[in-house]
């Protein structure tokens, strides 16, 4: 991969096991839109760009060279071989190998710990169109102003402390519902420091798990998404309603609790089960597979 500095942008020339849709549409992030020109334009760290693929170059409009460097690259995950990942997974057997030949251009967005604490607190049991109205209505109200791009104005990921002395009624948006009381509960554990989200990189998947099932409204599920969505835990191997069904058509009897599914899971995919996941999800989604008629 070349960097090439253009007029309010850079390219990426030669990029490889990069698709736009398969990166912004494959469940991990909620604040990356389509344009009519099948770019994406997208908030992430207090910053907005845009992203546009022709042949095997990306132009991501709106940021430097210094700047995609002390960011971007690593928030794309630029520094790993998904082509070795694609190898060792499809090798396990022809579901993994149609999975990631499906999701060839996934990558995983290295996200804020907690804007996405919050985002997955949101898409508990909710749809992927209010969970985005809900986040966006999140930030404007209560994000500092970013700038305008595109005749859009975009605002930041509300910092804990900007939603941790408001009332239920404040932020009752379309969308969080009765979620609302568990993200002022995470606002207050969080600008209190009671629980500090951003050492649980630093300890393994277990105990970071423990940690995070201790805010309220977060079980299992959420906190897997969580940890292999913002820090770094390769093996955490979250299960929705998606993967339980692809789990089930392909791997394990129909029934199998979470419990036993997330055992089989980590003992095939080890410690790159995270993207096994996403490679499954994507797949079953996309084609329903698994979903009673």
């Amino acid at each position: 991969m070349k960097i090439h500095e253009m007029q309010k942008g850079i390219m990426l020339k030669d990029v490889r096991d990069f698709e736009l849709p398969h990166v912004f549409e494959c469940g991990q992030c909620f604040r990356w839109n389509k344009q009519e020109d099948g770019s994406y334009t997208g908030v992430a760290l207090g910053r907005v760009i845009n992203l546009k693929k022709e042949d095997n170059n990306i132009y991501i409009d709106n940021t430097n060279a210094d700047e995609f460097m002390d960011i971007w690259h690593s928030y794309f995950d630029l520094d790993r071989d998904y082509g070795d990942i694609k190898k060792q997974l499809g090798k396990l057997d022809e579901t993994m190998m149609t999975s990631v030949k499906f999701g060839h251009g996934i990558r995983i967005l290295k996200q804020d710990e907690w804007e996405t604490l919050v985002s997955f607190i949101i898409s508990a049991n909710n749809r992927i169109p209010m969970i985005k109205k809900a986040i966006e209505a999140l930030s404007e109200n209560y994000g500092e102003f970013i700038g305008e791009y595109g005749g859009k104005r975009y605002f930041s990921f509300p910092k804990p402390e900007a939603l941790c002395n408001l009332n239920i009624e404040d932020i009752q948006f379309s969308g969080i519902g009765f979620r609302a009381k568990y993200i002022l509960s995470a606002a207050k554990l969080v600008a209190s420091k009671d629980i500090d989200i951003y050492i649980l990189r630093n300890m393994s998947t277990e105990n970071a798990r423990e940690q995070l099932m201790l805010f309220p409204g977060i079980g299992p599920k959420v906190s897997d998404c969580i940890m292999f969505f913002s820090m770094d835990k390769d093996d955490a191997f979250p299960i929705d309603v998606w993967v339980k069904r692809v789990m089930e058509y392909f791997y394990v009897p129909e029934g199998t609790s979470l419990k036993k599914i997330q055992s089989y899971a980590q003992e095939k995919f080890g410690s790159i089960a995270g993207f096994a996941q996403q490679y499954l999800f994507y797949y079953a989604r996309e084609l329903k597979i698994g979903r009673k008629k």
